[in-house]
């Protein structure tokens, strides 16, 4: 018996290892390339665009950092601990950003606010201008206008981290605060803050980590960019190993943004509001009560109803002339992409779940948290970390065969959909490893001794005690891996057959055009099934302990003076 149930424990570590292994497999494949690459570039890239490089990109992730941060925990403690006309709207509102990809949002503004666009042409009208030389307007085209297309789509992170952590605060604290002579904005700087500063540290690398990413809007507002360096490398100057070079430079600013995070969160506490704590609010009035209404409601209306005005208008008055077998097909491209990732993900991350459960060893646990470095990779890099092995075992492959059978196969693995799907699986499994761990944890160890003493193996007990507990986990996992699939461009466009077209890459190629009604079809379907996280993050906030209903009538609320 003991040696079965060691036997089964070996075979548990080794499929861990072999899963993590693989997904790690495109950083390794990186970073071989950067060290011996067939044409070293590294100095003409040092001596020319590299600085450029570099430079745009640490102010454009310093730009979108510090505008997510304002409107993020500005925005998170009004809705939490204010009370205020709108409020409740707003609580699960200002999550809807969340669902319009950044580079539509861009779409959307540089067709409404440039020369040509309707904004101007308004102004013109109305004052009687004839040129652009007889007034000023902001350039959306511009390093500015990236700042704040990011950063209208990318502030919900830090929302709805900040919100959930001032949920959770101990109501008994701010109180007491307030007691010893505190004014609300005095109790926020030196006791609310502080203690979701874990919180809103998550939140804010998650908005860096996808400003590295993003590569439409940078690219459409020619902002030069890491990512859009590596396009341009790889694809413009068909230097593979100049690419992989760039890539490593942009791991870099991952790993010091993940440095940086665990810094944030080193040596706090986190307080727990307790079930009989009353949660009062500051009851705003007068312009505190409009000042509080008006910024809400312009990152409402700014970062999500006026794009899926604009798009929604597009598709339906140009539906019979875009709606065609031909958009059919790229729509059914990207469920399929979208689907396999997910069930791909899904899968791999309950076994790496439930490997570390049963194998709950330091070195079990490091092997899962390697796997979940794909997330942390922008997409560019990942394209690069992932075509090199395909290729080497493409080649590899169609080498044997000629040398053996005088028989040549092409690419198999690299150039086709299954590029694609590893890319997606490396680049979502930690999602998806997380909502099923988090699903597992929940379940209590006895029943995995009850299953054993009944002589149910692991296998067994997993399919009949566990899969039916953590369906949730599951389910939302899935869910969420799906819609990042159908949303990803970067990785897309660098791995795509010839030929194959998203939903993405659909947008990217007419709105790139300047052909934004050709596109927002497919934009508008990207943002409604962006929806679907959006619905699960609010209900999950919403019933986060805490936050369930007091008895306390809003009128009863101390009044901010």
């Amino acid at each position: 018996m003991l040696n079965r149930a060691n036997l089964s424990a070996s075979r548990w570590l080794l499929l861990v290892a072999t899963i993590s292994l693989l997904v790690a497999l495109p950083v390794l494949s990186i970073f071989w390339l950067a060290f011996f690459p067939e044409e070293n570039i590294w100095p003409h890239l040092v001596d020319t665009v590299l600085f450029h490089y570099v430079s745009s990109t640490l102010i454009l992730a310093g730009g979108v950092g510090l505008v997510t941060l304002i409107t993020g925990v500005g925005s998170a403690w009004l809705v939490s601990m204010c009370q205020f006309p709108g409020r409740r709207l707003f609580e699960w509102g200002l999550l809807l950003p969340f669902a319009v990809p950044a580079y539509v949002i861009a779409y959307v503004y540089t067709d409404l606010l440039e020369y040509a666009g309707p904004v101007q042409k308004s102004l013109r009208a109305w004052f009687g201008w004839q040129t652009s030389r007889d007034y000023w307007f902001p350039e959306i085209r511009s390093m500015g206008g990236a700042i704040a297309m990011l950063s209208l789509v990318l502030f919900p992170y830090v929302y709805m981290l900040a919100r959930a952590a001032f949920i959770e605060q101990c109501g008994s604290i701010r109180a007491a605060s307030r007691s010893l002579g505190c004014t609300p904005w005095q109790s926020f700087l030196r006791v609310s803050l502080p203690m979701a500063r874990p919180a809103i540290a998550v939140g804010l690398s998650l908005v860096l980590m996808e400003t590295l990413n993003d590569f439409g809007t940078v690219d459409f507002f020619a902002v030069r960019t890491l990512s859009v360096g590596i396009y341009d490398t790889w694809l413009s100057h068909g230097n593979l190993g100049g690419a992989a070079q760039i890539a490593c430079s942009t791991l870099i600013f991952v790993v010091l943004l993940i440095t940086l995070e665990r810094m944030g969160r080193a040596r706090q506490k986190h307080f727990v509001q307790s079930p009989n704590s009353q949660r009062e609010r500051y009851v705003l009035r007068g312009w505190r009560s409009g000042v509080a209404l008006l910024f809400c409601g312009l990152l409402l209306v700014a970062g999500f109803i006026i794009p899926l005005l604009v798009l929604g208008g597009y598709a339906f008055s140009n539906f019979s002339s875009y709606w065609s077998e031909d958009f059919i097909q790229i729509a059914s491209n990207s469920l399929l992409l979208s689907i396999t990732a997910a069930l791909v993900s899904v899968l791999l991350g309950l076994l790496l779940a439930y490997g570390k459960r049963l194998q709950p060893k330091r070195s079990v646990r490091v092997l899962v948290g390697f796997s979940k470095l794909g997330y942390a990779m922008p997409g560019a890099v990942l394209a690069i970390g992932v075509l090199i092995p395909l290729a080497a075992f493409d080649n590899a492959v169609d080498g044997f065969l000629r040398e053996h059978f005088d028989i040549s196969i092409g690419l198999l693995l690299s150039g086709s959909i299954s590029a694609i799907i590893f890319a997606y699986t490396v680049r979502f499994l930690a999602v998806s490893t997380g909502a099923i761990e988090s699903s597992l944890e929940k379940v209590t160890p006895s029943m995995d001794r009850a299953a054993r003493s009944l002589g149910r193996n692991s296998w067994q007990t997993l399919w009949a005690v566990h899969l039916p507990l953590v369906r949730t986990g599951l389910l939302t996992g899935g869910l969420v891996v799906f819609v990042d699939c159908m949303k990803e461009l970067p990785a897309t466009l660098l791995l795509r057959p010839f030929g194959f077209d998203t939903l993405a890459t659909y947008v990217y190629q007419f709105a790139s055009d300047e052909m934004l009604e050709r596109s927002a079809l497919g934009a508008l379907l990207i943002v409604l099934v962006g929806l679907i996280p959006v619905i699960l993050l609010s209900r999950s906030i919403g019933w986060r302990r805490g936050e369930e209903r007091t008895a306390v009538a809003d009128s009863e609320a101390p009044a901010l003076s």
